[in-house]
C-alpha cells in the first residue's frame, strides 16, 4: 500500500477532500478565482489532494478580514486571546497524530519529525497562553516632579505570514499564537509545496474560531509568488515574517521597508559543528548526524559545515564513514526511515549540481553523491572533504551534503567558523570550560544560536529563535519575541500643579 493510500485513512480527521479552498476569509471562499494546485507526495510523486488558489480579488478579501476583525480583537483582553489560542493548541494536540501524518506525507520529514514539529506548534501555544498575562511595560524614573513616565505595548495590526515547505505547521505557529495574544490579526501565505498541512491546521483553529465573533483572526491565502509579493508591498500589513531563502528575503526586506513597514526575516544557514581534540565523540557523531541527515538536510538549521581538530579528523571521519550507510533511506511514514526524500525533483538536481560544484573546486567525496532512481525525489547523504574558502562552501545548499574541515586551533577555526555570509546557529564539541565560554564570547560564534555539546539543529521554542547577517537578524517563538508584534508607546504623565519642561529648558510665556 502507497504512502498516499495510506494517507486517506487520516485526511477525513483533518477536513482535507479531493479538491479544497485555498482562501479563508473569516469564512472559506467557496470558489477561489486562482488556478488548482496539485500536492503530490515526494515519497512516491502520487497526487494527495488539490486546492484552488486564491485570485488578487481573493487575497483582498483576506486582508479586508483580517482589518475589519483586528478593530474588534485588539479591544478584547490578552487574557481572553489567550484562551483562544489555548484552545487551539489542544485541537492540536487531539490530532497529533494525523496532523504529524500528514506532515510527513506532504514534505518528507519521516514520521517522528512531522509528529514532532507538531509538538512544537503544541508548545508554542501553551508558551503564547502564558505570555497573554506578561506583556509587560515598564515604568521609568522621570527627572522632573511630579511625573511619571512608563512604557507601553499595543497590538500592531494584520500581519503577513509567509512560510516555508521544512516546517509547515511549526513556523506558522512560531507566528501566528504569539501575534494572536499580542492582539493581532493574520494572513498565512504557506509554500505551494505544502499546503494541505496549512489547510488542516486552518480547519482546527476553525474548530475554536468560527463559532466565536472573531472568525477572521485567522486567514489562510494559498497562494504563489504572485500572492507573496502583494503582502511584501502591502500597506495594510505593517508587519511581514518571512521564512525562506536569503536571495528572496533580500527583496521581502526592500519592499517592506520600502513603505515602511516591519518585517521578520528567518532565512538561509551554513551551520557549523566544530569538534575539538577533548570533545565526547560519541555525542559529537550523533549531533553530527542529525543534523546533517534530519529532514533530508531541508532545515535551516541543518548541519553544513564539520570543523575537525587535526588530531581526531581521521578518526571521526572514519566513524561517519562507518554510520552512514546504514542510514535507512525510504517511505518517511515508515517508522524504520531515517531520512525521506527531497521536497521536489528541482532539490534533487540541486543537490546534483552542489555535488558537481564541490568536485570541479577541488572538494573529495567521500560518501554518497548521487540521486537514487526510481519514484520519490530520494538522494544519498553525502559527505565530503573541503575547504572553508571554497564557493560552493560558501553557499547553502538545501540538501544531505556536509562539509569536513581540518584545523589546527581554536583561533584558527573561530575564524574560519565566521567566514561565511550567514549567521544562524552554531555548535562546539568540547570538555573544556575555558574553549566552551570562549566559543559563546564576544570573539566567538557570530552566530544567533550558538550550543555547546549539542548540535546545530533542533532548537526548544524557549528561546528566541534566528540569525545574523544574510540569515536576516529576525527573531521568532520565545524569549521577548513577542515584542515585534507589538508597538511600543512611551506615556508621561503630569500628576502636580506646574509643568516643568525636560532638560530644565526655560520659556515662559
Amino acid at each position: 500500500m502507497t504512502t498516499t493510500t495510506m494517507s486517506r485513512e487520516f485526511l477525513k480527521e483533518l477536513g482535507i477532500q479531493a479538491q479544497n479552498s485555498g482562501v479563508y476569509a473569516g469564512g472559506w471562499v467557496a470558489s477561489p478565482a486562482g488556478e488548482e494546485l496539485v500536492s503530490y507526495s515526494p515519497a512516491d510523486e502520487d497526487p494527495i489532494a488539490s486546492l484552488r488558489m486564491p485570485g488578487m480579488a481573493d487575497y483582498d478579501k483576506a486582508v479586508e478580514s483580517a482589518r475589519e476583525t483586528f478593530l474588534r480583537w485588539r479591544m478584547v483582553p490578552a487574557p481572553v486571546r489567550g484562551e483562544y489560542v489555548r484552545r487551539i493548541g489542544n485541537e492540536l494536540r487531539e490530532h497529533k497524530a494525523a496532523l504529524g501524518r500528514l506532515v510527513s506525507l506532504e514534505m518528507g520529514k519521516i514520521l517522528t519529525e512531522g509528529e514532532g514539529e507538531v509538538q512544537e506548534a503544541i508548545d508554542i501555544a501553551d508558551f503564547a497562553t502564558g505570555l497573554s498575562r506578561q506583556l509587560y511595560g515598564k515604568v521609568i524614573q522621570s527627572e522632573r516632579p511630579h511625573h511619571r513616565m512608563g512604557e507601553q505595548w499595543h497590538p500592531l495590526g494584520p500581519v503577513g505570514i509567509i512560510t516555508a515547505f521544512n516546517f509547515p505547521a511549526a513556523v506558522w505557529a512560531w507566528n501566528a499564537m504569539i501575534a494572536a495574544v499580542c492582539g493581532d490579526t493574520m494572513i498565512w501565505k504557506p509554500s505551494p509545496h505544502a499546503p494541505l498541512t496549512a489547510i488542516a491546521i486552518q480547519n482546527l483553529v476553525n474548530k475554536v474560531m468560527e463559532d466565536s465573533e472573531f472568525p477572521g483572526v485567522f486567514n489562510l491565502v494559498c497562494g504563489g509568488t504572485e500572492i507573496g509579493q502583494a503582502m511584501s508591498k502591502d500597506k495594510r500589513l505593517p508587519l511581514i515574517s518571512f521564512t525562506g531563502s536569503s536571495a528572496v528575503g533580500r527583496h521581502v526586506g526592500r519592499d517592506v521597508a520600502d513603505r515602511y513597514g516591519k518585517s521578520i526575516l528567518e532565512l538561509g544557514g551554513n551551520n557549523a559543528v566544530v569538534v575539538m581534540d577533548d570533545a565526547n565523540l560519541d555525542n559529537a557523531l550523533r549531533a553530527v548526524v542529525f543534523g546533517a541527515v534530519g529532514t533530508a538536510g531541508q532545515r535551516c538549521t541543518s548541519t553544513r559545515r564539520v570543523f575537525l581538530h587535526e588530531s581526531i579528523a581521521d578518526d571521526f571521519t572514519q566513524r561517519m564513514l562507518k554510520v552512514y550507510p546504514t542510514i535507512n533511506i525510504g517511505d518517511p511514514l515508515d517508522k524504520a526511515t531515517l531520512m525521506g526524500p527531497l521536497v521536489t525533483q528541482q532539490a534533487v538536481m540541486k543537490y546534483e549540481s552542489a555535488v558537481e560544484r564541490a568536485r570541479s573546486e577541488g572538494a573529495e567525496i567521500l560518501c554518497g553523491g548521487k540521486a537514487r532512481t526510481g519514484k520519490g525525489h530520494f538522494v544519498e547523504p553525502t559527505i565530503v572533504k573541503a575547504r572553508n574558502d571554497m564557493a560552493i562552501v560558501q553557499e547553502e545548499t538545501f540538501a544531505p551534503i556536509v562539509y569536513l574541515i581540518p584545523f589546527r586551533d581554536l583561533d584558527e577555526v573561530l575564524a574560519l567558523h565566521n567566514d561565511v555570509p550567514q549567521g544562524l546557529s552554531s555548535a562546539i564539541f568540547t570538555e573544556s570550560i575555558q574553549t566552551a565560554e570562549t566559543f559563546l564570547s564576544h570573539r566567538g560564534s557570530d552566530c544567533g544560536i550558538a550550543n555547546v555539546n549539542i548540535g546545530t539543529s533542533g532548537a526548544e521554542i524557549g528561546g528566541a529563535f534566528g540569525g545574523e547577517k544574510e540569515t536576516g537578524g529576525g527573531r521568532e517563538a520565545g524569549s521577548d519575541s513577542w515584542k515585534a508584534y507589538m508597538r511600543r508607546q512611551t506615556n508621561t504623565i503630569n500628576w502636580g500643579k506646574d509643568m516643568p519642561l525636560a532638560q530644565g529648558v526655560e520659556f515662559d510665556v
